[in-house]
């Protein structure tokens, strides 16, 4: 998805936006067509969702398990924000699919290319709008919120209405589902970003020196991931009454917050 304060480097973000810099003007000069950089930024992105160098796979199993089991109760709508194209998504809704499905996300080329991931559905709807104005003005109820490694690109006061926009959508027994990145307890961004980018110097060996340049770049500039503590507390000042950690891979976290 692209979030506002991203909006002037025409940087599409989707489920792994945070590991790709669209176009680093150290790099590369800038497309004016904002559809042919959305275009140019998925040859890094197949080549890093390939690689699974942020545990796609594993994550997107346990969600599409989680949505099955919801789809087995009865659920009406998903609300999808940062929903990007949408291709990771996809397979898990296509599976288990709600009455409605509704993606928000600020790059109308990712929206343009999330309508083909999921013309199988049979009802859905895409919204190319900021992703917390969009759940902050909207009225109607949903049964499940998911979010893919979007949020850490807010601030903690952003994060903060987020959760609070989130907990007052809900339907009772309604499911936050968010896949982003985690702070260890007690560690500085600059010592996370020290590790994170450590660790994609020397695992990602199978990327382009430039794309990874592009990655690191658009890693150090945007990444403000919180602590698991902070974002319970978060979700427990928002009304939320639970807080599960589904999984855990290195900084990969899949979270579940109860309504």
């Amino acid at each position: 998805m692209v979030l506002r304060e991203e909006a002037e480097l025409l940087e599409p973000r989707t489920a792994l936006g945070r590991a790709v810099r669209l176009c680093s003007s150290r790099a590369r000069p800038m497309p004016d067509d904002e559809t042919t950089l959305f275009r140019q930024s998925w040859t890094l992105y197949d080549a890093l969702s390939a690689k699974n160098y942020m545990f796609h796979r594993e994550i997107y199993a346990c969600v599409a398990a989680i949505l099955k089991e919801r789809h087995d109760r009865g659920f009406e709508c998903l609300l999808d924000l940062g929903c990007g194209n949408a291709r990771f998504l996809a397979p898990c809704l296509l599976g288990s699919p709600p009455q409605r499905y509704e993606g928000v996300d600020l790059s109308a080329a990712a929206l343009d290319e999330a309508r083909g991931y999921l013309k199988g559905l049979a009802q859905f709807t895409l919204h190319q709008a900021d992703m917390l104005e969009a759940v902050e003005t909207r009225t109607e109820k949903v049964d499940v919120i998911f979010t893919g490694y979007a949020v850490h690109h807010l601030s903690f006061e952003a994060k903060q209405r987020l959760f609070h926009a989130c907990a007052r959508v809900l339907k009772p027994d309604g499911l936050f589902l968010m896949v982003d990145v985690v702070r260890e307890e007690g560690q500085s961004r600059e010592a996370y970003l020290e590790g994170y980018l450590g660790t994609m110097r020397t695992q990602w060996t199978e990327m382009q020196p430039a794309h990874l340049d592009e990655a690191c770049a658009h890693v150090a500039a945007f990444d403000f991931p919180e602590t698991l503590s902070d974002l319970t507390q978060m979700a427990k000042d928002a009304g939320l009454s639970q807080t599960r950690l589904l999984q855990r891979h290195a900084q990969h976290h899949l979270l579940a917050f109860t309504a």
